[in-house]
């Protein structure tokens, strides 16, 4: 499979929505909320990529990650919950002596249990990531474990909040390094008339083993959508790097996707 090969099939699966919306309903404001809010209670189905077009320290190097999601609302001993599990397929830098890589990534899964303060959503809960990549480039080698945690505080213009995870190597391949990461996502989403929002939601990354890390801003666009009962959600945003410390982390991003949002 070539490096450009997911990008083209996110594409594929984007423009497949755009077709499908040529029927549709129109979204409503709390339509586009809950479409785009983490700790809304709805099954769901992401397809996600996220290209690395440049990296800092490295010159004409890119990756990409396509990530496969899928979101399920539950309740255990009656608390509501959101269990959420991301499988990437990574295409890894063409490096030397082994050259670029293709296949997949670590397992994720994460299970939050869901509160409400007034309008603000809140969700807290254990996280586990599994060494499942097919190639050592691609993954870790490492089980980790940690915290993830969510606020959200829903607008009459849009979304407020960001998601915050943490997780750490207990074991795995010894001949690996110790894993000990953090991610804050802010996310910020404004709704347009249509259908149609603008939205902010890069990732900003922290190795806290190294002491290294990278903090993109992104600015992007969406369109949400109702047709045959799903919600349908496309977008793409720009992300650009804006402080860091450490070599070889990204430089300018692109992050795009469809999320599919299934009736209760």
């Amino acid at each position: 499979m070539s490096h450009l090969s997911i990008p083209r099939l996110c594409a594929v699966l984007m423009v497949s929505g755009v077709v499908a919306n040529a029927q549709a309903q129109t979204a409503s404001s709390a339509d586009m909320n809950n479409s785009n809010n983490p700790l809304h209670p709805a099954a769901g189905l992401n397809f996600q990529d996220q290209y690395v077009g440049s990296y800092h320290d490295l010159d004409d190097k890119d990756s990409n990650a396509f990530l496969l999601r899928g979101i399920l609302p539950h309740r255990l001993f009656g608390a509501p919950q959101i269990m959420r599990a991301t499988m990437p397929v990574v295409t890894s830098l063409d490096l030397p002596p082994d050259g670029r890589t293709t296949g997949t990534g670590d397992l994720n899964i994460f299970d939050i249990i869901l509160f409400k303060a007034g309008n603000v959503q809140v969700g807290i809960g254990p996280q586990i990531t599994m060494p499942t990549a097919s190639d050592d480039t691609l993954g870790t080698g490492k089980w980790q474990a940690g915290l993830a945690g969510a606020v959200i505080a829903p607008q009459s213009w849009g979304l407020l909040g960001g998601l915050v995870t943490w997780q750490a190597s207990f074991a795995g391949d010894d001949d690996r390094r110790r894993q000990n990461n953090a991610i804050a996502q802010p996310v910020v989403i404004y709704n347009l008339p249509a259908g149609w929002y603008l939205r902010s939601s890069a990732t900003w990354t922290f190795d806290l083993e190294t002491d290294s890390h990278y903090i993109p801003v992104g600015l992007g666009a969406g369109k949400v959508w109702k047709y045959a009962g799903t919600t349908w959600n496309a977008f793409v945003e720009p992300q650009w790097t804006v402080e860091h410390h450490g070599p070889a982390v990204p430089q300018f991003q692109v992050f795009m996707g469809l999320n599919l949002q299934f009736p209760l």
